[in-house]
């Protein structure tokens, strides 16, 4: 239950980004920049020792550098060519764009959901940084998500529509994952993915997403402050 505890937490982060996007959008590139540092730090800090830990005792070190590349690169093909993903800067109305956009969304998390469960698999402290991550992520998942309908002809209530869509992915990823349980000796491998994946999150969408029309020293800082708050967590926990 613990699982769908933290996961209830991700959709409500969801949910508070939507809405803050309603009301503060002239300060979005700083807390997406803090998130972006955020996510990369618990790629960098958390989940790759993490990784390498559980992962060496069965597999090569280069077996786990490989399911890295896997999971940056799969969600590379996953985010681009099959989600069709809309980045901000696509400024024309297009209202099936706008439906791709928010629809991809929310598949990120619902992947962000199901990566809740596997790392309470591995471990509590693991499941609770990832979560930690799943958090500032999908607050600025929850941001997008209203920002893309409405930047492509949706209305209010359709953007609050899908807001709820995504509020809810994460919830159902992770209480997925009560259903099935991952082999001691996969788990690493696994992390490892996910280590891939929270990379390109970071480097492809929230790093240039905070500092579009916003390109400031004060966002970078912010990015830096995100990796080091989670590099201290981390250590300290």
């Amino acid at each position: 239950m613990t699982v769908l505890y933290v996961a209830f937490a991700a959709s409500v982060a969801t949910f508070i980004g939507g809405l803050f996007a309603l009301r503060f959008r002239d300060k979005l590139h700083l807390i997406l920049g803090f998130s972006a540092g955020a996510v990369a730090g618990v790629a960098l800090f958390d989940l790759l020792p993490e990784a390498i830990e559980l992962g060496s005792k069965y597999h090569s070190a280069s077996t786990i550098a490989l399911f890295v590349a896997l999971g940056l690169f799969g969600y590379l093909i996953l985010d681009r060519l099959i989600l069709l993903h809309t980045h901000e800067e696509d400024d024309e109305e297009n209202a099936p764009r706008g439906f791709f956009g928010a629809f991809t969304l929310a598949a990120h998390s619902f992947l962000d959901g199901i990566a809740i469960g596997v790392g309470f698999q591995a471990s509590a402290v693991v499941g609770a940084v990832i979560t930690a991550a799943v958090l500032t992520h999908d607050f600025s998942d929850g941001i997008n998500t209203v920002n893309l309908v409405l930047r492509n002809g949706g209305s209010w209530q359709r953007a609050f529509r899908w807001l709820l869509v995504d509020a809810a992915a994460p919830l159902a990823g992770a209480a997925s994952t009560l259903f099935f349980h991952i082999p001691e000796s996969y788990i690493g491998l696994v992390l490892a993915v996910f280590v891939g994946t929270f990379l390109y999150l970071s480097a492809s969408d929230l790093i240039p997403e905070s500092h579009h029309r916003h390109p400031r020293a004060l966002t970078t800082v912010m990015t830096l402050l995100g990796a080091a708050l989670i590099y201290l967590v981390v250590h300290l926990v």
